[in-house]
């Protein structure tokens, strides 16, 4: 029986790669032990949780291939042309919790295109190819994490506070907490806080007076942040216009046509969000010459934000109600992290054949 079962799997894993090659990509192989010092810079120590760790005695700490987007990026930007489309199909690796039922080893078959002219046609692409591909009664999911980015760095705060909420925009409820805590009432709360009563010599002394140093941060460091925190509270909050904004974003359930006309208004508020706003209109231009109903085509502003970590863009996904069958996004940030000084717009996804084969059998 599961001899029958993966025999299924490997079936349509070819047929997924054929139309895939059909559509343009070319067949490209990728490493199943991977840099752990790459996985670890680009996703940090909670990568160990999920991934397989080895250490070979040349090459140090590897990590079996959790996924192929960091090998497929690594393989164009070393040597790839452009435009370029690849396919590729193999298995994939991830540790899982004590108990769970989830697979440890399973096929990925994925489409990924690296192509700088028109990013919105490219996504149309990769997403239409995939809405083709799938079965029809598949639930689908999209979002675009470019336009909470983008508002963002367009608030009208300190490039401190910007970076504070860039850096926990994946974790949705220190995200949320960190936008209060920049509000006007918690920044009041602020700047009653102790650290503020003091002046810098008696920061100092208080520092030195607190005795024995416990940990791995310097004086110097602890002054440092104190200080930061110091001129933080003294910061004017994010307007209640602007935090409505970024509030909205997140709770946005709708069509992607009806989400197009909230985010022309959030554009009047936060200007820095046009040119994703364009963005996202050349899209539903481009799904729509691909025969994609936009206005039937659903969109959460806040997807992505708790799976996707390395996605910048553009997301989606296609599940059963109960496992997620195909997913991807653009992933541009990603191109030049791993390109060394280059650079590429890049947008794609996988499919995993296993989660709706069943006993043999299609879903």
């Amino acid at each position: 029986m599961q001899n029958e079962r993966r025999a299924a799997i490997r079936s349509e894993a070819k047929r997924i790669e054929k139309y895939f090659i059909d559509s343009g990509a070319l067949l490209i192989e990728a490493d199943s032990l991977l840099s752990a010092e790459t996985l670890l810079d680009l996703y940090g120590e909670d990568i160990r949780s999920r991934a397989y760790v080895t250490n070979d005695p040349v090459m140090g700490e590897r990590m079996m291939r959790p996924d192929f987007t960091v090998p497929i990026v690594e393989r164009h930007m070393s040597e790839g042309a452009e435009p370029a489309r690849y396919t590729y199909n193999g298995p994939v690796w991830r540790m899982q919790d004590a108990g769970s039922k989830r697979e440890t080893e399973f096929i990925q078959v994925g489409f990924e295109v690296f192509d700088r002219s028109n990013p919105a046609k490219s996504d149309a692409e990769v997403f239409s190819i995939f809405n083709d591909i799938l079965p029809n009664n598949l639930q689908t999911s999209t979002g675009d994490v470019g336009l909470l980015l983008t508002a963002v760095i367009g608030l009208k705060t300190t490039d401190l506070r910007k970076a504070a909420l860039m850096r926990h925009l994946w974790r949705p409820k220190r995200f949320q907490s960190l936008m209060e805590l920049f509000s006007k009432i918690n920044n009041e709360n602020n700047k009653k806080n102790s650290y503020s009563k003091h002046s810098d010599k008696g920061l100092q002394k208080a520092i030195k007076d607190a005795g024995k140093f416990i940990g791995l941060r310097s004086e110097n460091e602890i002054y440092s942040r104190i200080s930061a925190l110091r001129h933080d509270a003294k910061t004017s909050p994010i307007s209640i216009e602007e935090a409505s904004v970024v509030n909205k974003i997140l709770n946005l359930k709708a069509t992607a046509s009806e989400a197009l006309l909230v985010f022309e208004e959030f554009e009047k508020i936060i200007p820095n969000m046009a040119k994703a706003i364009s963005g996202f209109e050349a899209r539903l231009e481009a799904l729509n010459k691909r025969n994609v109903n936009v206005d039937k085509l659903p969109f959460e502003g806040s997807y992505g934000l708790t799976s996707m970590e390395y996605y910048d863009g553009f997301v989606f996904s296609f599940s059963d109600g109960d496992t997620i069958i195909a997913s991807g996004g653009r992933y541009d940030a990603l191109t030049a992290v791993l390109g060394a000084g280059r650079e590429i717009p890049a947008v794609g996804g996988v499919i995993r054949p296993d989660a709706f084969i069943r006993g043999g059998e299609k879903c």
